[in-house]
């Protein structure tokens, strides 16, 4: 519905038309409280009248109704006014003025949007009335339509963006549950290996060749039950499961506990590790995350470098954030892998023989993300790569990470 006082902004050079058109319409209404004009003879001048009108969408409001548009002015010819109104009040319904009974002018003005063509020389009071309401009401439908148009729009795209997601997570789980199986069967294929030698060749075993079987099941059986137990971890981090349980860490010494279960695997390789830690560094965090975190990590540097060879770990403190970084010198990750290797199975294509699950890495990114910190990676092929984990160091009393 229009509104009892009706705000027009009237664009015309020519005076006495202008007044012509305001007793055109106080004699239709009888009254000259209905309406309230603004002339102006210029298309600059209402194009300043209207720039607070160009913001869409805020609680700043238009102070016109309606424009009535004369097409012939100083600064501007013909239907070249329209775009530059449209662009400054989109909502604003406009109405043409002109001296030309031009059909083809007046398809286009409404083409280009423009409500009404009104030829000055035809216009009566009645006619002028009704266009105005009525450009009003066409207008304030169309805005309506193209609002809800725009909901269903938006709705219609995060729809899609939820379908997508599903669909994303459901291949996700078919591909995970696949790789999971195809893991598993290679330790399983072991343990069956060996208990059938055991088995059938018990007598004609020598103890040594016994108890090599025996370490072989004992193995494989150590193998599955850490790939059960992170891809359990992933599946409880994917559904939002992870329950941190923060407590104060004095981070060196915890650092130093880890290196030390590591003593055995570095010693095999001949490894030297070589912890460096700038400052005392005491904060709030999940051990168990920790461990993962940091366990994953050093372990692949170990993994992957050649015997003899340093790794390098070092703790830093820089400001409210404490900062881990592993680095090794061994076989890099190839570029084409690094933007991949944060995904469950994802393992590079320069690790054949060597073994692992291919979930590691993506245990590391989602420790890191549960701490609210990051995880960057650097690396060249045959010169090793390094790992750099940024976690906030907050106290009991600024909380947890």
């Amino acid at each position: 519905m229009v509104e009892s006082l009706v705000k027009i902004l009237l664009i015309e050079d020519n005076l006495a038309e202008a007044r012509l058109l305001q007793e055109l319409l106080t004699g239709a209404t009888n009254t000259s409280k209905e309406f309230s004009f603004l002339h102006v003879k210029r298309l600059g001048d209402a194009l300043l009248e209207l720039n607070q009108c160009k913001t869409i969408n805020t609680s700043v409001s238009c102070r016109f109704d309606i424009v009535l548009l004369d097409l012939t002015l100083p600064d501007s010819q013909g239907l070249d006014s329209l775009p530059a109104l449209i662009d400054q009040a989109p909502s604003l319904p406009i109405v043409v003025l002109t001296n030309t009974n031009d059909e083809e002018l007046a398809v286009e003005a409404v083409r280009q949007g423009a409500q009404d063509y009104l030829i000055k020389r035809q216009i009566n009071g009645s006619m002028l009335l009704r266009s105005l309401r009525y450009a009003i009401e066409r207008k304030q439908a169309l805005e309506n339509l193209r609002a809800v148009n725009h909901t269903l729009e938006m709705r219609v795209e995060e729809y899609t963006a939820e379908l997508i997601k599903k669909q994303e997570i459901n291949e996700f789980k078919s591909e995970f549950v696949s790789m999971l199986s195809h893991d598993i069967r290679n330790p399983l294929n072991t343990i069956l290996l060996a208990a059938g030698l055991l088995q059938n060749n018990q007598d004609r075993l020598s103890e040594e060749k016994k108890l090599s079987h025996f370490k072989l099941i004992r193995s494989a059986i150590k193998n599955m039950a850490q790939l059960l137990d992170e891809a359990s971890f992933i599946g409880k981090a994917d559904s939002g499961k992870i329950n941190c349980e923060f407590v104060e860490i004095n981070l060196e010494q915890f650092c130093r506990y880890l290196i030390e279960e590591l003593q055995l695997t570095l010693a095999e390789k001949h490894i030297n590790l070589i912890f460096k830690a700038s400052t005392p560094c005491i904060g709030l965090g999940d051990e168990n995350l920790l461990r993962h975190i940091l366990s994953n990590l050093l372990s692949n540097a170990i993994k992957y470098s050649p015997e003899g060879s340093d790794v390098r770990f070092e703790l830093l403190k820089d400001g409210n954030q404490v900062i881990f970084q592993i680095q090794d010198s061994g076989i890099g990750i190839p570029e084409e892998d690094l933007p991949k290797i944060f995904q469950p199975f994802h393992r590079a294509d320069n690790v054949a023989g060597i073994p692992g699950t291919g979930l590691g890495l993506s245990i590391v990114k989602k420790c890191v993300d549960a701490h609210g910190g990051k995880i960057l990676v650097s690396s060249q092929l045959e010169v090793g790569t390094t790992f750099t984990v940024t976690l906030p160091l907050l106290s009991k009393q600024h909380g947890s990470f």
